[in-house]
């Protein structure tokens, strides 16, 4: 709100304005009326007075628009300066916080949380500085024309704002609880969408359905909860203007009978009591948009307060250009407390081709995403070049290293910009380059618009092959020193993982590469071979060696080879 602070200053002088001639009007109808009864005791006409009250008025309807539209535009504005808050601090969170939180639930946040944030700022801050204006201004002309009468017009407020207040703490925690809800539906909904294949394929929509209307139903009953309370409010409210204006009609009617107040004052007091009853009506909404507000803000903090687990190094070391050399000693790491990588160790030296098998849940792809430190690492068990993983900044660490995830994820873009993600400022050549290692140029030239060709949300109108060697030759633009390519061919047939590897052999010159395949014919050329099962490594060598060995990956390539022969017949 600090940035805003200038605006809301200025929309707040324009709510003085514009309520300061409404205020006017009801002491311009008692100078009129008072002027009636004494013609000959006041030096203007009625026709005057109704001048006056006409330019009022006019004046205040014009005030009335750069007040809102000023006050509006503060909300507005801040929900940008959130909104880009918020992206900016997402961006900056790492992999366990997205591990733990839904895709829906952050969505949610960013659209309608930050909606009733900016409702409170704009038309919520509008109302209650306009309330507060109306209502002190409104009583102290009420107790310049009868202090007796405003005593008695006021006695049933008190009542209604401790009965509010009452409903306010439970209006919070059901507005939360609310939010709370609609990040259920948004995150099943955005789950369906993505998954709509397997359900069709398994023919789940009428229970995908069921359970919807399940979250549905839940959600329902969370707003219904809040309806009633902002029910209940409003009649409180209007109940409390109403007892006002009779006991006023009551006691203010005696008054002028007995000659104690003029007809004048009367008209006008009504008329300022008149103007507190729909501020007290709209108590009830601000006070809803209030909790709302803040139940939301509260979301929005959790997202804002957010630390990442894997930060800057306090003390970064002065490393120059990273050759490569990778090294782990005795690393272990766990997602939870069950140890997932039991005391690794390793020494790659640059320029070495690793090549990683082992059964799913071996630690293989984790071991790999704690080299760029997607996850965290604790000091002192892993080394790039000698130097702690935690001391090297992490842009220049992420420069370094070019990584293929087992599900290469494509932005709805062209196949061109998707290739070119992996360098800022790629020319077309370059991009051509990569594509042509990662054998992608063939594909490309069998689309009508070739590079500039849509792949659709997350790659939907390309084969899986296809994404992962778009994938494969984003990671090769970059040109990085350790190259991780994580199960990158498991899609493709036999003969483009051929072509594949023949591109790849002469790009990878002396960079430390390492390969985690199923498929061991992706690893026979790799200078050393582990095996890794529980965390641990079970066999070590090359190609040759560990087939000698007549262990794990002895079996694992006569299993390969059986099968081979088994699909020739």
């Amino acid at each position: 709100m600090l940035a805003c602070r200038g605006t809301y200053i200025a929309g707040a002088l324009w709510l003085v304005g514009t309520n300061g001639f409404a205020l006017l009007i009801p002491w311009l109808l008692k100078l009129a009326i008072d002027g009636l009864r004494r013609p000959l005791a006041t030096p203007h006409t009625p026709a005057w007075y109704a001048g006056l009250i006409i330019g009022a008025a006019l004046i205040q309807g014009v005030i009335r628009i750069f007040s809102r539209t000023t006050m509006l535009h503060a909300g507005r504005r801040i929900e940008y300066l959130v909104r880009d808050d918020l992206y900016a601090k997402l961006i900056t969170l790492d992999l366990p916080y997205f591990s733990r939180e839904r895709t829906g639930d952050i969505l949610s946040r960013f659209a309608n949380d930050l909606t009733n944030v900016r409702m409170l700022l704009g038309f919520g801050v509008l109302n209650v500085i306009n309330t507060t204006v109306l209502y002190v201004a409104a009583l102290f002309l009420m107790v310049r024309i009868s202090p007796y009468l405003t005593i008695w017009a006021v006695i049933p407020f008190p009542l209604a704002v401790f009965a509010v207040k009452r409903m306010s703490a439970s209006m919070f925690r059901r507005s939360r609880r609310v939010q709370e809800e609609l990040s259920r539906l948004t995150s099943r909904v955005e789950e369906n969408v993505s998954a709509a294949a397997v359900i069709r394929a398994y023919c789940r929509e009428d229970a995908e359905i069921e359970a919807f209307r399940g979250i549905s139903q839940s959600y329902l009953e969370c707003n219904m909860g809040v309806a009633r309370i902002r029910g209940a409010m409003i009649p409180i409210m209007a109940a409390t203007g109403a007892a006002g204006t009779l006991v006023v009609l009551f006691v203010g009617g005696s008054r002028v009978i007995a000659n104690q107040l003029t007809l004048g004052d009367f008209v006008a007091f009504n008329g300022y009591l008149a103007m507190l009853v729909w501020p007290t009506l709209m108590l009830g909404w601000i006070l809803n948009l209030i909790q709302r507000g803040a139940a939301s803000m509260s979301r929005l903090n959790e997202v804002l307060g957010a630390e990442a687990t894997v930060k800057e190094p306090a003390n970064p070391a002065a490393v120059g250009v990273i050759g490569g050399e990778v090294e782990f000693r005795n690393l272990s790491f766990s997602y939870n407390d069950e140890p997932f990588l039991r005391d690794f160790s390793l020494k790659v030296p640059k320029g070495t081709r690793v090549g990683i098998v082992g059964p799913i849940g071996s630690g293989k792809s984790t071991l790999m995403r704690l080299i760029p430190r997607l996850y965290p690492v604790a000091e002192g068990e892993l080394f790039i070049d000698g130097v702690d993983v935690n001391r090297i900044p992490l842009r220049q660490l992420r420069a370094a290293i070019g990584f293929v995830p087992q599900e290469g994820f494509l932005f709805s873009r062209t196949i061109g910009d998707n290739v070119a993600y992996g360098k800022e400022g790629a020319t077309d050549t370059e991009i051509t380059a990569a594509a042509g290692l990662a054998s992608l140029t063939g594909d490309i030239g069998r689309f009508p618009d070739g590079y500039a060709t849509l792949v659709g949300e997350r790659g939907v109108t390309l084969s899986g092959g296809q994404k992962q060697r778009t994938a494969i030759a984003r990671a090769l633009l970059k040109n990085p020193a350790i190259l991780i390519l994580d199960d990158p061919l498991s899609a493709v047939d036999a003969r483009t993982e051929e072509e594949i590897l023949r591109g790849l052999s002469s790009y990878y010159g002396d960079r430390t590469v390492f390969i985690i395949s199923h498929r061991l014919s992706a690893l026979r050329d790799c200078n050393l071979i582990i095996v890794m099962d529980k965390g641990r490594v079970v066999e070590k060598g090359n190609h040759r060696e560990l087939l000698s060995l007549g262990g794990r990956y002895a079996a694992i390539h006569r299993e390969q080879q059986l099968r081979q022969e088994i699909e020739t017949f």
